[in-house]
């Protein structure tokens, strides 16, 4: 899928979690999307129903369950946007609310730059899968005590080449567990080849009010080095028509820093992107990782190492061009207008609580069911036909637990606020705001003064037995 953000600077994204956004499965970021780091482990026309209609039964998707969830996408997409710079929506406690990643690890090949938790499987039994997604989902709503699930992020992995029925079995779970809101952000990610018209309107029919698309390069030299499965045209043509089902919901992805990239092409992408763009784009950097095709080629010097200076060129250019087109910057990398901001990611960027579901998501959130106080990052099993068997056998597939420490939560809120035009402040962030974390961060002591037992550094296994 699309790059993430890592850590406090520019980098390919991991989520998305999905943190494009994201308790993305590996989340520097979610995000997504993860979405909140790695080393944590763990148609508003009429007859638009018609439409949708249509294009299910062509699909042979009649049997999924519109009624509530159309209803939800209509009157998220009519819903008119503030931009409140990210402060909740909902009076009720942080403790109470989370966001929810689930990540879909199949992908139909492996991009030259990748190095998610992605599989090329032979096949997908996806009535199991969606089974086991459904019971974990259930399973850590019910641990973490949340009642109200403020957005969902279906990141990956190409969780466009799912069934829209697997989508809306775990939004239909969600909403007996937990309050979904009609206006909450559902997310999907897709990739340009996987997602034509009449799919795209069942995700719509399913309860995806929002989509997040891989686009990459409108190059297609560049879009065949990145292992890109669409061409220019391609992405184009998916663009227009996501721009017709989900008009204000769609984002794209362009990354920079390619190896022989110049500044001059690239600006002219960005400059024909903004032609047909909605009004939420992300800028990524491309981060050479261990173990990827494009870093081999680069070590082996059959392609030239991207040039950082231009690469940092094209971003400095590129915040000028996207400001005059009337986008605000409101995170390292991320662009919106029209008070478009991602609820999801903006969820990682303040701290607030999110659970990960599939295999190898992130989550992080207090476990309500001991009483306890202590926010643990948690890491699910990676491969997916162990993470099954341990959903099927003990109702979830969570593999490492680790309790944050005071020093490990601010060193959270620093990290992630400094990626805001925010910043940190004791209003904008959960932790501070206590419930969802530690009561008293706030007022935490100086490192010098703060036993060394708080941070909690080492991971533990969890229980398997928990319900």
């Amino acid at each position: 899928m699309a790059p993430q953000t890592r850590g406090p600077g520019l980098s390919s994204r991991a989520g998305r979690g999905n943190m494009r956004s994201r308790s993305p499965s590996d989340f520097r970021r979610g995000g997504p999307r993860g979405p909140a780091r790695a080393h944590l482990y763990c148609t508003r026309r009429r007859g638009f129903g018609s439409l949708l209609s249509a294009a299910l039964r062509a699909m042979g998707l009649s049997r999924v369950r519109t009624s509530t969830w159309v209803a939800a996408a209509r009157a998220a997409q009519r819903r008119p946007r503030v931009d409140n710079r990210g402060q909740p929506r909902s009076p009720e406690p942080a403790s109470t609310r989370a966001a929810l990643y689930v990540h879909w690890p199949y992908c139909e090949k492996r991009c030259s730059y990748c190095n998610f938790n992605k599989y090329i499987p032979r096949g997908v039994e996806e009535g199991a899968v969606r089974n086991c997604l459904v019971t974990e989902a259930r399973t850590l709503l019910r641990l973490s005590g949340v009642r109200r699930v403020e957005s969902v992020f279906f990141g990956g992995g190409t969780p466009s080449l799912a069934s829209p029925h697997t989508l809306a079995a775990v939004l239909e779970a969600v909403a007996q567990e937990v309050h979904l809101p009609a206006d909450s952000e559902v997310t999907l990610e897709a990739n340009p080849t996987s997602a034509p018209g009449p799919k795209l309107a069942a995700f719509g029919a399913a309860g995806v009010n929002r989509l997040s698309i891989g686009l990459q390069s409108l190059d297609d030299t560049e879009l065949q080095l990145l292992g890109r499965t669409h061409s220019a045209s391609d992405a184009l043509q998916t663009l227009a028509e996501a721009r017709r089902l989900f008009p204000g919901r769609v984002s794209v992805d362009l990354m920079l820093g390619l190896p022989a990239q110049k500044v001059a092409p690239w600006l002219r992408q960005l400059q024909k992107l903004l032609h047909h763009c909605d009004d939420h784009l992300s800028l990524y950097q491309l981060t050479l990782e261990r173990g990827t095709s494009l870093f081999a080629q680069v070590q082996q010097g059959t392609l030239p190492a991207p040039d950082q200076d231009l690469a940092a060129e094209m971003y400095q250019e590129g915040r000028t061009v996207l400001r005059d087109a009337g986008f605000r910057q409101y995170e390292v990398s991320n662009f919106a207008r029209n008070g478009a901001l991602s609820t999801h990611n903006w969820t990682y960027w303040q701290c607030g609580q999110y659970l990960g579901v599939g295999p190898g998501a992130h989550g992080q959130f207090v476990p309500q069911g001991a009483g306890s106080h202590t926010r643990e990052a948690r890491i699910q099993t990676l491969e997916p036909d162990n993470w099954m068997k341990e959903v099927m056998l003990f109702g979830h597939g969570t593999r490492k637990c680790v309790p944050l420490g005071k020093l490990e939560l601010l060193e959270e809120v620093l990290a992630m606020g400094l990626r805001t035009d925010v910043g940190v402040t004791h209003q904008g962030s959960p932790v501070f705001l206590g419930g969802s974390s530690c009561a008293g961060l706030a007022v935490i002591d100086s490192p010098a003064s703060t036993p060394r037992g708080l941070a909690a550094q080492d991971s533990v296994t969890c229980d398997r037995r928990m319900t």
